[in-house]
Protein backbone atom coordinates (compact mmCIF):
# COMPACT_ATOMS: atom_id res chain seq x y z
CA UNK A 1 0.00 0.00 0.00
CA UNK A 2 1.34 3.16 -1.03
CA UNK A 3 0.04 6.51 0.98
CA UNK A 4 0.68 10.01 -0.83
CA UNK A 5 -0.41 13.18 1.55
CA UNK A 6 -1.87 15.53 -1.07
CA UNK A 7 -3.04 17.82 0.97
CA UNK A 8 -1.68 18.56 4.75
CA UNK A 9 -3.33 21.87 5.92
CA UNK A 10 -6.56 23.33 7.49
CA UNK A 11 -9.38 25.49 5.38
CA UNK A 12 -7.40 27.99 4.40
CA UNK A 13 -4.20 26.19 3.63
CA UNK A 14 0.12 27.30 3.64
CA UNK A 15 0.56 29.97 2.57
CA UNK A 16 -2.90 31.67 3.26
CA UNK A 17 -3.84 33.77 0.80
CA UNK A 18 -2.90 37.46 1.57
CA UNK A 19 -1.29 36.28 4.54
CA UNK A 20 2.25 37.53 5.21
CA UNK A 21 2.83 35.87 8.34
CA UNK A 22 6.17 34.27 9.36
CA UNK A 23 4.87 30.80 9.02
CA UNK A 24 3.31 31.57 5.11
CA UNK A 25 6.60 33.37 4.23
CA UNK A 26 8.37 30.30 5.64
CA UNK A 27 6.18 28.45 3.55
CA UNK A 28 7.05 30.54 0.57
CA UNK A 29 10.76 30.49 0.97
CA UNK A 30 10.81 26.31 1.03
CA UNK A 31 8.88 25.69 -1.46
CA UNK A 32 6.20 23.72 0.30
CA UNK A 33 2.54 24.11 0.67
CA UNK A 34 -0.09 22.76 2.78
CA UNK A 35 -3.12 22.10 0.70
CA UNK A 36 -6.60 21.76 1.42
CA UNK A 37 -7.00 18.01 3.12
CA UNK A 38 -6.67 14.31 1.06
CA UNK A 39 -5.13 11.25 1.64
CA UNK A 40 -3.49 9.14 -2.26
CA UNK A 41 -4.18 5.21 -1.38
CA UNK A 42 -2.72 3.45 -4.42
CA UNK A 43 -3.07 -0.82 -3.72
CA UNK A 44 -0.31 -1.74 -5.17
CA UNK A 45 -1.04 -5.60 -5.83
CA UNK A 46 -4.16 -4.44 -7.90
CA UNK A 47 -2.98 -0.85 -9.15
CA UNK A 48 -6.16 0.43 -7.87
CA UNK A 49 -6.29 3.94 -6.20
CA UNK A 50 -8.38 5.14 -3.28
CA UNK A 51 -8.98 8.73 -2.45
CA UNK A 52 -9.57 10.39 1.24
CA UNK A 53 -11.34 13.18 0.81
CA UNK A 54 -12.08 15.13 -2.38
CA UNK A 55 -10.26 18.88 -1.58
CA UNK A 56 -11.18 21.85 -3.37
CA UNK A 57 -7.37 21.91 -4.52
CA UNK A 58 -8.03 18.11 -6.28
CA UNK A 59 -6.56 19.53 -9.50
CA UNK A 60 -3.27 21.17 -8.81
CA UNK A 61 -2.95 18.21 -5.97
CA UNK A 62 -2.96 15.64 -9.07
CA UNK A 63 -1.21 17.82 -11.65
CA UNK A 64 1.77 17.91 -9.18
CA UNK A 65 1.93 14.44 -8.17
CA UNK A 66 1.66 12.95 -11.47
CA UNK A 67 -1.99 10.98 -10.70
CA UNK A 68 -4.74 9.68 -12.66
CA UNK A 69 -8.46 9.89 -11.46
CA UNK A 70 -9.00 7.40 -8.81
CA UNK A 71 -10.75 4.02 -8.93
CA UNK A 72 -13.09 5.12 -5.54
CA UNK A 73 -13.48 7.95 -2.83
CA UNK A 74 -14.41 8.30 0.59
CA UNK A 75 -15.77 11.45 2.30
CA UNK A 76 -15.59 11.84 6.26
CA UNK A 77 -18.02 15.17 5.96
CA UNK A 78 -19.12 17.46 4.27
CA UNK A 79 -17.41 20.22 5.47
CA UNK A 80 -16.09 22.68 2.03
CA UNK A 81 -11.69 21.34 2.33
CA UNK A 82 -12.86 18.00 2.27
CA UNK A 83 -16.16 17.66 -0.23
CA UNK A 84 -16.21 20.23 -2.51
CA UNK A 85 -13.33 19.39 -5.01
CA UNK A 86 -16.05 16.75 -6.04
CA UNK A 87 -16.70 18.94 -9.05
CA UNK A 88 -13.29 18.59 -10.56
CA UNK A 89 -14.44 14.88 -12.14
CA UNK A 90 -16.16 16.52 -14.36
CA UNK A 91 -15.40 15.08 -17.83
CA UNK A 92 -11.97 13.23 -16.30
CA UNK A 93 -14.04 9.67 -15.41
CA UNK A 94 -17.20 7.95 -16.64
CA UNK A 95 -17.18 6.47 -12.80
CA UNK A 96 -16.27 7.40 -9.71
CA UNK A 97 -17.82 5.35 -6.75
CA UNK A 98 -18.21 7.50 -3.39
CA UNK A 99 -18.69 6.17 -0.08
CA UNK A 100 -19.36 8.21 2.55
CA UNK A 101 -21.47 7.22 5.72
CA UNK A 102 -25.75 6.49 6.20
CA UNK A 103 -25.88 7.69 9.53
CA UNK A 104 -28.35 10.59 9.73
CA UNK A 105 -26.59 13.94 11.23
CA UNK A 106 -29.71 15.65 13.15
CA UNK A 107 -28.18 18.56 12.41
CA UNK A 108 -28.78 18.34 8.57
CA UNK A 109 -31.61 16.17 8.66
CA UNK A 110 -29.47 13.88 6.23
CA UNK A 111 -26.77 11.76 5.97
CA UNK A 112 -23.20 12.54 4.45
CA UNK A 113 -24.40 9.84 1.61
CA UNK A 114 -27.47 11.86 1.46
CA UNK A 115 -25.68 14.88 1.16
CA UNK A 116 -22.84 14.01 -1.89
CA UNK A 117 -25.55 12.65 -3.71
CA UNK A 118 -27.62 15.58 -3.41
CA UNK A 119 -24.91 18.17 -4.03
CA UNK A 120 -23.53 16.51 -6.84
CA UNK A 121 -26.35 15.14 -8.58
CA UNK A 122 -25.80 17.19 -11.85
CA UNK A 123 -22.77 14.94 -11.80
CA UNK A 124 -23.65 11.33 -13.72
CA UNK A 125 -19.79 10.09 -13.12
CA UNK A 126 -20.47 10.14 -9.24
CA UNK A 127 -21.99 7.06 -7.86
CA UNK A 128 -22.66 7.30 -4.15
CA UNK A 129 -22.54 4.34 -2.22
CA UNK A 130 -23.89 4.41 1.94
CA UNK A 131 -22.09 2.74 4.16
CA UNK A 132 -23.02 1.63 7.66
CA UNK A 133 -20.41 3.56 10.38
CA UNK A 134 -18.02 0.80 11.93
CA UNK A 135 -19.13 -1.70 9.17
CA UNK A 136 -16.18 -3.22 7.04
CA UNK A 137 -16.19 -2.43 2.69
CA UNK A 138 -14.36 -2.75 0.04
CA UNK A 139 -12.94 -0.15 -2.16
CA UNK A 140 -10.41 -0.03 -4.60
CA UNK A 141 -9.68 -3.71 -3.37
CA UNK A 142 -9.13 -2.44 0.08
CA UNK A 143 -10.90 -3.30 2.94
CA UNK A 144 -12.24 0.09 4.75
CA UNK A 145 -14.54 0.80 8.04
CA UNK A 146 -15.80 4.67 8.64
CA UNK A 147 -15.81 5.06 12.34
CA UNK A 148 -17.30 8.17 14.32
CA UNK A 149 -15.32 10.97 15.47
CA UNK A 150 -15.95 14.08 17.43
CA UNK A 151 -16.07 17.69 15.12
CA UNK A 152 -19.67 19.31 16.06
CA UNK A 153 -21.83 20.17 15.26
CA UNK A 154 -21.71 18.13 12.33
CA UNK A 155 -21.22 14.29 12.28
CA UNK A 156 -17.35 13.42 10.86
CA UNK A 157 -15.56 9.79 10.32
CA UNK A 158 -12.37 8.17 10.61
CA UNK A 159 -11.13 5.89 8.61
CA UNK A 160 -9.26 2.26 8.76
CA UNK A 161 -7.85 1.28 5.32
CA UNK A 162 -6.33 -2.27 5.51
CA UNK A 163 -4.60 -4.42 2.65
CA UNK A 164 -6.75 -7.69 2.85
CA UNK A 165 -3.48 -9.93 2.24
CA UNK A 166 -0.38 -8.05 3.45
CA UNK A 167 -2.08 -6.72 6.27
CA UNK A 168 -0.89 -2.93 5.82
CA UNK A 169 -2.86 -0.57 8.03
CA UNK A 170 -3.48 2.88 7.43
CA UNK A 171 -5.64 5.01 10.13
CA UNK A 172 -6.97 8.29 9.48
CA UNK A 173 -8.31 10.10 12.06
CA UNK A 174 -10.67 12.48 10.59
CA UNK A 175 -11.25 16.04 12.01
CA UNK A 176 -11.56 15.29 15.50
CA UNK A 177 -11.54 16.54 19.04
CA UNK A 178 -9.12 14.10 21.08
CA UNK A 179 -12.72 12.31 22.38
CA UNK A 180 -12.69 9.36 19.67
CA UNK A 181 -15.39 7.44 20.94
CA UNK A 182 -14.11 3.94 22.13
CA UNK A 183 -15.58 1.34 19.52
CA UNK A 184 -13.64 3.64 16.68
CA UNK A 185 -10.53 3.75 18.69
CA UNK A 186 -10.72 -0.06 18.54
CA UNK A 187 -10.92 0.01 14.84
CA UNK A 188 -8.65 2.73 14.16
CA UNK A 189 -5.94 0.82 16.67
CA UNK A 190 -2.14 -0.71 15.60
CA UNK A 191 -1.62 1.32 12.69
CA UNK A 192 1.84 0.68 10.36
CA UNK A 193 0.73 4.43 9.90
CA UNK A 194 -1.60 7.56 11.67
CA UNK A 195 -2.50 10.29 9.69
CA UNK A 196 -4.00 12.70 12.29
CA UNK A 197 -5.88 16.15 12.60
CA UNK A 198 -3.13 18.30 15.00
CA UNK A 199 -4.18 22.13 14.25
CA UNK A 200 -1.70 23.72 16.31
CA UNK A 201 -0.02 22.95 19.52
CA UNK A 202 -1.40 23.31 22.61
CA UNK A 203 -0.27 26.76 24.07
CA UNK A 204 -2.96 28.33 21.05
CA UNK A 205 -5.75 27.42 22.96
CA UNK A 206 -4.56 30.33 25.13
CA UNK A 207 -6.28 32.57 22.05
CA UNK A 208 -9.22 30.68 21.27
CA UNK A 209 -12.42 31.90 22.75
CA UNK A 210 -13.03 28.77 24.51
CA UNK A 211 -9.71 27.49 25.44
CA UNK A 212 -8.84 24.05 25.07
CA UNK A 213 -10.27 20.98 26.21
CA UNK A 214 -9.02 17.06 27.33
CA UNK A 215 -6.37 17.96 29.04
CA UNK A 216 -3.98 15.19 30.53
CA UNK A 217 -2.18 14.35 33.69
CA UNK A 218 -0.29 17.50 33.32
CA UNK A 219 -3.05 20.13 32.37
CA UNK A 220 -2.15 20.05 28.55
CA UNK A 221 -5.10 20.42 26.46
CA UNK A 222 -5.55 17.65 23.83
CA UNK A 223 -8.47 19.85 21.83
CA UNK A 224 -8.02 23.12 20.71
CA UNK A 225 -11.29 25.05 21.03
CA UNK A 226 -14.13 22.41 20.44
CA UNK A 227 -13.55 20.82 16.82
CA UNK A 228 -9.82 19.91 16.26
CA UNK A 229 -6.89 17.80 18.13
CA UNK A 230 -3.83 19.79 19.03
CA UNK A 231 -0.38 18.30 18.07
CA UNK A 232 -0.32 17.63 21.50
CA UNK A 233 -3.61 15.37 21.23
CA UNK A 234 -2.78 13.91 17.80
CA UNK A 235 0.25 12.65 19.02
CA UNK A 236 -1.18 11.27 22.25
CA UNK A 237 -3.74 9.34 19.97
CA UNK A 238 -0.65 8.04 17.90
CA UNK A 239 0.77 6.37 21.20
CA UNK A 240 -2.61 5.44 22.58
CA UNK A 241 -3.88 3.68 19.33
CA UNK A 242 0.17 2.21 18.88
CA UNK A 243 1.22 3.56 15.50
CA UNK A 244 4.22 2.85 14.25
CA UNK A 245 4.61 6.03 12.18
CA UNK A 246 2.19 9.29 12.79
CA UNK A 247 2.16 12.26 10.83
CA UNK A 248 -0.27 15.45 11.74
CA UNK A 249 -2.55 16.78 9.43
CA UNK A 250 -4.76 19.86 8.79
CA UNK A 251 -1.84 22.24 10.24
CA UNK A 252 -3.00 25.60 10.21
CA UNK A 253 -0.29 28.66 9.41
CA UNK A 254 -0.61 29.48 13.38
CA UNK A 255 2.05 27.42 13.90
CA UNK A 256 5.38 29.49 15.05
CA UNK A 257 7.42 29.50 11.33
CA UNK A 258 10.84 28.13 13.98
CA UNK A 259 8.44 25.05 14.46
CA UNK A 260 6.17 24.70 11.73
CA UNK A 261 8.06 22.36 9.66
CA UNK A 262 9.70 20.38 12.47
CA UNK A 263 8.54 16.44 13.27
CA UNK A 264 5.76 15.92 13.58
CA UNK A 265 3.65 18.22 10.89
CA UNK A 266 3.25 16.96 7.71
CA UNK A 267 3.69 18.56 4.12
CA UNK A 268 1.91 17.93 1.09
CA UNK A 269 3.55 15.40 -0.91
CA UNK A 270 5.02 12.80 1.45
CA UNK A 271 4.78 9.31 0.87
CA UNK A 272 4.81 6.23 2.25
CA UNK A 273 4.71 2.43 1.58
CA UNK A 274 3.13 0.42 4.13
Amino acid sequence: MEVTLLGTGDTTGTPTVGCDCDTCAAARERGVERTRFSVHVRNERTDETLLVDLSPDFRQQFLREDLSVPDAAVVTHIHFDHLHGAGNVFRLTRSLPVHAAAEVDPTTGESVAETVARQYDYLDAIEVHDQEPLEPFTAAGLNCRLVPVDHPPLVCYGLAVEDPETGAKLSISGDTTYDVPEDSRDVLADPDLLVADGIVHAEFCERHPRGGQHHDADGVPRTFGTKHMTVDGARALAEDLNADRFRAVHVSHFVPADRAFEDPFAVDGERYRL
